[in-house]
């Protein structure tokens, strides 16, 4: 029988599944044609695109490296086609970004198996390719029905031909079984296909294509002791960091969703599905874009919600998972605690400890801060009772770096109110910072020795809060700030320098910034906060290395020393991966937006970069996106908050390969 890795196991039939689905490039291609004027291109796109997912399911198992690339040139191309339908219908566009992800992820991790030349295993493959063409077949019905009915029988006829495809490979497989008197289920299954689409309509086609594909997968043998173990589901998300993370935090995502979906939860009239998703992405992924409101949007409740999603999105689910565990008297095993240890990056004590120590600083950071500002918010005139929400609420918000407020211009009211802006900077910083590395600022003040990691952030936050303040100050003296006294100028640039290591508050409209602050700005919500804190962005430690590495080049040194202490290569290459990761995912962001918003460019690339930074502030356009819009700013802050690098890593291997045999290679570079 076939003989291969547990990881390969499912990828042997996919091209069945691959020849089943060719006809949706032109599915969603005729589904754009009546939603506005086509260009020829379009239509060439589509058959380019079923030409290619046809030569990808011919050549995946012969010629690897060509089959992936022309099922990434189909993907490509089905885009191109139904481009014009994909922009007017987010929900479509939304599934279909998630889809042509995995698809991409898909083709990168496929591993192909060497298949013996012997008849078990054709037959073997045979069985699978059945299999997978049967599950393709549904996927066709439902591609059709969300591409509407406008045509129904151009949507017949797609999932009719699907269907056949499907029955083929059924009809050859019991052809080389030698089955002939099962011949009978899938003949009958194309001429019944063929009749219904000849008199039927779309429906009753869908209908009897979904029951034929059941039929065949009921004749069709379980996969017995011949196939190898397959992954089960849990192992495969915990045996993977990439996998696991982004898992935990979609799966929060939609729970999220469908809470604030619930009417209870908003103050008036129903809330839309696309905005109860983008406020549960944003909390979950503590940015603090909103486009409703959260004071007079949502009702207690629904506060209520969003600030445990902010919580739950700031701790890290994995972090709260693993202490309930631990409470409940539960160990994991060696290789999870390894997973766990590289997704929360504790710190260096043990895991459970380390996650322990996070959540009780955790706790005492918010509740200390919450009784500040619930007497600050009371003093500057707020009830008892609306004090001590907004007191919560804030203190949480503020240390998750989350960026949401139940005010309406979130703390610009309080512009001149110092004790509410330092108690929520302060937080801010807390948050942004490690809990480990927090522990070590008493110790750097006492001039005692600390790990050179901790200093490296310490120093880096140090010299970005400053700097920012100062910059600030300097653009905005006569700006922004000009109506201000001297005082509440220094607090006001101070706290929005801190504001800027991705927490979202404002107190000073950001819209009326200059040029030259906006652009400092972007610089410093790109790199964000520290590893291990609640802040997204590129890190303080990334920049930081790579600052070194550039002071080395400039003086001509082969390694990068801090404080006498050499700087790892493997650092160093992980840090220009993280920078020209995030780089990346900023820029496909930027194009997307630039082509389907007509906002100012300004504004976008704003708007861009603070939701991929997971910052959360804003120049306005969060209000004026329109339904594709807030898709792209939420795909933005989960690729933010799970960090740009981390979907790239899914199709790293999970050991790292040397080559010292290769011989080395001389570039030219200046």
């Amino acid at each position: 029988m076939i003989r291969e890795n547990r990881k390969t196991v499912t990828a042997v039939g996919v091209d069945g599944a691959l020849l089943v689905l060719s006809p949706l490039p032109l599915l969603f291609y005729m589904a754009a044609s009546f939603g506005g004027s086509l260009l020829e291109w379009h239509f060439f796109f589509a058959v380019a695109a079923v030409v290619a997912c046809i030569g990808c399911a011919a050549m995946l198992f012969k010629r690897p490296v060509y089959g992936k690339c022309l099922g990434a040139a189909s993907l490509a191309g089905t885009w191109a086609a139904s481009f014009p339908y994909l922009i007017s219908n987010p929900s479509v566009s939304l599934a279909a970004a998630v889809v042509t992800i995995a698809g991409m992820v898909g083709l990168i991790e496929l591993k192909v198996p060497a298949l013996l030349d012997r008849r078990d295993d054709a037959v073997e493959v045979g069985l699978r390719r059945v299999r997978w063409a049967a599950y393709g077949v549904p996927v066709v019905v439902v591609c059709a029905l969300f591409t509407g009915t406008m045509n129904p029988h151009i949507n017949g006829l797609a999932v009719s031909v699907s269907s056949v495809i499907a029955q083929i490979f059924y009809f050859v497989w019991l052809l080389r079984r030698r089955l002939i008197l099962r011949m009978f289920v899938p003949v009958a299954g194309i001429m019944a296909t063929v009749v219904l689409d000849a008199v039927s309509g779309f429906w009753e086609i869908a209908a009897a294509t979904l029951l034929i594909s059941i039929a065949t997968l009921a004749h069709l043998p379980l996969p017995g002791d011949s196939m190898v173990r397959r992954e089960s589901w849990w192992e495969l998300l915990m045996n993977h960091p990439a996998r696991l993370l982004i898992t935990t935090f979609l799966a929060l995502c939609v729970f999220g969703t469908l809470l604030l979906s619930v009417p209870v939860m908003t103050a008036g009239s129903n809330i839309r599905l696309i905005d109860a998703a983008f406020t549960a992405v944003s909390a979950v992924c503590v940015t603090g874009l909103t486009v409703i409101d959260t004071r007079t949007g949502f009702s207690a409740y629904g506060q209520g919600v969003i600030l445990l999603l902010i919580q739950m999105g700031g701790l890290g689910i994995m972090t709260i998972a693993t202490v309930g565990l631990h409470a409940m008297g539960r160990r994991l095993s060696l290789a999870h605690e390894r997973i766990i240890t590289s997704i929360t990056d504790p710190g260096y004590s043990g895991l459970v400890r380390s996650l322990v120590g996070i959540i009780v600083f955790t706790l005492i950071a918010e509740v200390a801060g919450a009784l500040l500002l619930t007497a600050f918010f009371h003093m500057a005139g707020d009830a008892i009772p609306q004090a001590v929400w907004r007191g919560v609420f804030t203190a949480v918000s503020a240390f998750c770096n989350a960026g949401f407020a139940l005010q309406g211009d979130s703390l610009a009211g309080y512009a001149s109110s110092p004790a509410i802006l330092n108690t929520v900077a302060i937080l801010i910083v807390a948050g942004g910072l490690a809990p480990a590395v927090c522990m070590m600022i008493p110790r750097l003040v006492a001039g005692k020795r600390i790990p050179e990691s901790d200093r490296i952030i310490l120093v880096t936050t140090f010299i970005l809060l400053v700097s920012g303040t100062l910059l600030f100050l300097a653009f905005e003296w006569n700006g922004i700030l000009s109506g201000l006294p001297f005082d509440d100028k220094i607090c006001n640039a101070w706290f929005q320098s801190v504001t800027l290591r991705t927490a979202g508050f404002n107190s000073v409209p950001i819209a009326s910034v200059t040029d030259a602050t906006l652009l400092f700005m972007l610089f410093f919500m790109f790199v964000g906060g520290s590893p291990g804190g609640t802040a997204g962005g590129i890190k303080t430690t990334t920049a930081a290395v790579i600052a070194m590495t550039f002071r080395s080049g400039i003086t001509n040194r082969q390694d990068v020393k801090f404080r006498n202490r050499q700087i790892h290569p493997q650092t160093v290459y992980r840090a220009i991966t993280i920078i020209v990761a995030g780089v990346i995912v900023c820029l496909i962001t930027v194009v997307m937006l630039f082509v389907t918003q007509n906002i100012a460019a300004r504004d976008l690339v704003f708007e861009a970069v603070s939701a991929l930074g997971t910052v959360g502030l804003s120049t306005g356009a969060t209000f004026n996106l329109d339904e594709i819009g807030k898709v792209i700013i939420m795909m933005a802050m989960f690729a933010g908050r799970v960090g740009p690098v981390t979907l790239f890593m899914l199709q790293a291997d999970e050991r790292s390969r040397t080559d010292t045999g290769s011989p080395f290679v001389k570039i030219t570079l200046t």
